[in-house]
């Protein structure tokens, strides 16, 4: 595939499975059944039931949960990198997939943060989902670490 074909892959990823307007077909659409998911706030995960679990968890306890890009694209052979902000308030249920504490349901607290990710693409698939967001901003809003 092209790079631009990888970037069209990147694009409705990101807009489908990270925007507002969730669509859980697309995990069985877009990521490799193997897919590698990593991001700093979460435990890692492999396969597309865990990141399907992950997504289910993360949009019961932030029901606003939405990201969007801050830049264009940038790609290179099978990888292509996006910086994005995003957020939500936690106004559902507990969340549990934070590595220094949990959020009891219907908390109220608002995150906004940003970050940039790395994805790898292969034949169209989405294969690995690395990212380097700023947690600890998002941890000190929801109260999980203290305010400077």
């Amino acid at each position: 595939m092209s790079i631009e074909d990888n970037k069209a892959v990147v694009g409705r990823w990101f807009t489908e499975f990270w925007g507002p307007d969730y669509n859980p077909a697309v995990i069985d659409e877009l990521a490799a059944p193997d897919i590698r998911f990593e991001y700093s706030m979460h435990a890692p995960l492999r396969g597309r039931d865990e990141v399907r679990d992950f997504a289910r968890s993360f949009r019961a306890a932030f029901p606003d949960l939405g990201f969007e890009w801050t830049a264009d694209l940038i790609a290179e052979g099978d990888y292509v990198v996006g910086q994005w902000k995003g957020g939500g308030t936690q106004t559902g249920d507990a969340f549990h997939d934070i590595p220094v504490g949990s959020l009891p349901a219907g908390t109220g607290k608002r995150m906004r943060f940003s970050g940039v990710t790395v994805l790898k693409v292969e034949n169209g698939l989405i294969t690995e989902e690395i990212g380097l967001d700023d947690g600890v901003a998002a941890l000190k809003q929801l109260g999980l670490i203290p305010a400077a």
